[in-house]
């Protein structure tokens, strides 16, 4: 390991061949990577940079930051799958070489290599990296903004206008990212810190100012001008849209309260284990350790309260629970403190279950004709069914966590944990190379062959009964004069001057099949296609 994580620059080139390659093997994936990579296609199409667009519409849900991080690797890269996933690629490069650094300033370079190790043999902190998706910048501006607070709260011979510069400079990055919940939930932070040291506050009047005025200037490069230029039309749809996602449930996204501590249980371990050792009696007692743990139980009580819950919601907790682990890791090596039986336990069930799992996905698939007939959903029945050349060694990644898990049990000894975050990474890579190109294919690969297609074709295309934005991105549809082009009911029932292909799932066939002139072309993977003709033709 200190080999591979030497200095800054052999993490940085680690992470390139981990995170830069088969950015591009699979089509992105519907909803958040094909809508992000959408708004910033419709950028570059409509050369309107500076709103945020949907099927060339106001989209008042997110601030435009990861937009244009994607227009500029779109224009280096052109409009594709690779392209929209290369600033997360760039993000986990730079997250490493920053935990690495950070990790040698709090403690030492052995602590460095330990957290950039736990980062990147963390699953999902691993997955998020080769998407498409806002959070990973989202997280990293936030957590920057954090680290450099804490020095105002806990040191006084530093630059301290300088780190409240710093401190504003980031947190006003996040809301460019995402939105105003970044203020939110260093605020709550903050008041956490102060409560539990009896109300000192630690900052006085002007750091304080300089915090305020730098994140309002950074938000206000694009709230403030578009508010100028456009008026307040996004600003309140966007307002709106944050409330709603706070206090009402998505009808697709109203999970139980628990929701996302099975997710960081589950999906970030073996870090997720480690750590629980730490969050509950940490051998180290330095403020920032205070801050990571003070941020974890903040973001993970916010979004179990928030009525919407998303797996990305809790993706900022990636960054505690891995410090926290490498809390322990480093302690443990240095023989400080003892790693209690009942973890073990709780790490060799869910580590052995995870690694079965990706084992026997291909198996499951191979075999499927022996339990198909348990699934009673239409389109999940259609698209299981698809012909996909599954073979046993897509579940090389299952078998090299096992691997790893076993070995680790079978010693219980230190020396064996960085084995065991390796085939995590090794797990992960491999899925994304064997298994997600086979999943994608199945579950949506017959809906974006299609809609690929008529990218050359002088038409309309759309979805019935079921919410995508495949078909924006993937038929690269143009700018429009015509604003009935987004009215569902024209495209189906009006007097089209165009011809109008639809795309639906085997459950809604039928409707579709009796609407007046249209033409049923194929089904296949449990989507059925349709054109419908102007009437002059």
């Amino acid at each position: 390991m200190k080999l591979v994580f030497r200095n800054e620059y052999t993490i940085a080139l680690l992470a390139a061949l981990l995170f830069i390659p088969f950015l591009g093997y699979v089509h992105l994936f519907d909803w958040d990577e094909i809508n992000f990579a959408e708004s910033a296609r419709e950028m570059i199409e409509s050369h309107n940079y500076f709103s945020v667009q949907i099927d060339y519409q106001q989209f008042g849900q997110k601030p435009p930051l990861f937009f244009w991080m994607q227009v500029l690797s779109m224009k280096t890269f052109g409009i594709n799958e690779f392209a929209a996933r290369f600033p997360n690629a760039i993000c986990g490069i730079i997250t490493l070489v920053c935990l690495f650094r950070i990790g040698k300033r709090l403690h030492n370079k052995a602590f460095g290599r330990i957290w950039a190790l736990v980062y990147i043999g963390t699953f999902l902190s691993f997955f998020y990296f080769k998407s498409g998706i806002i959070d990973p910048w989202f997280n990293l501006f936030i957590f920057l903004g954090i680290y450099y607070f804490h020095f105002l709260t806990s040191q006084s011979n530093i630059n301290r206008l300088f780190y409240a510069f710093l401190t504003g400079l980031f947190i006003g990055l996040a809301v460019l990212t995402k939105g105003p919940v970044a203020i939110l939930i260093c605020v709550l932070c903050y008041s956490t810190y102060v409560a539990l040291h009896r109300f000192k506050f630690f900052i006085n009047w002007k750091e304080f100012l300089i915090i305020l005025l730098t994140t309002f200037i950074v938000c206000f490069a694009w709230f403030g001008i578009d508010l100028i230029n456009n008026g307040p039309e996004f600003l309140i749809s966007f307002i709106q849209y944050q409330i709603t996602l706070l206090t009402t449930g998505d009808a697709d996204h109203g999970e139980p309260f628990f929701y996302h501590w099975i997710v960081l249980l589950v999906g970030c371990f073996p870090a997720s284990i480690f750590m629980i050792k730490s969050i509950f009696s940490s051998p180290n007692k330095i403020p920032f350790t205070k801050w990571m743990s003070i941020l974890f139980w903040v973001v993970l009580l916010l979004f179990s309260i928030v009525k919407t819950k998303i797996v990305h919601y809790s993706s900022l907790c990636y960054f505690p629970i891995t410090y926290l682990t490498a809390i322990t890791l480093y302690y443990w090596q240095q023989g400080k403190i003892k790693f209690p039986i009942i973890l073990n336990i709780m790490l060799s069930v869910i580590g052995i279950l995870l690694a079965i799992i990706f084992a026997a996905i291909p198996f499951i698939m191979i075999y499927k004709n022996m339990w198909i007939h348990l699934v009673t959903h239409p389109f999940a029945k259609a698209y299981i069914q698809a012909s996909n050349a599954w073979v046993w060694i897509d579940g090389l990644g299952g078998i090299l966590l096992l691997i790893g898990v076993l070995n680790y049990l079978i010693s219980k000894k230190q020396n064996r944990v960085p084995i065991l975050f390796i085939s995590v990474t090794a797990c992960c890579f491999l899925t994304i190379v064997l298994i997600a190109p086979k999943i994608e294919a199945m579950s949506q690969g017959a809906n974006i062959e299609f809609f690929k297609t008529k990218q050359r074709e002088d038409c309309y295309v759309t979805t019935y009964e079921y919410k995508s934005y495949a078909h924006f991105f993937y038929t690269q549809k143009k700018p429009f004069t015509n604003k009935q082009t987004t009215d569902e009911h024209w495209l189906l029932y009006g007097d089209i001057d165009k011809p109008v292909y639809v795309s639906t799932q085997i459950q809604y066939a039928p409707i579709v099949d009796s609407i007046h002139g249209m033409q049923k072309l194929y089904e296949k993977n449990g989507f059925v296609f349709y054109k419908r003709l102007p009437k002059m033709q």
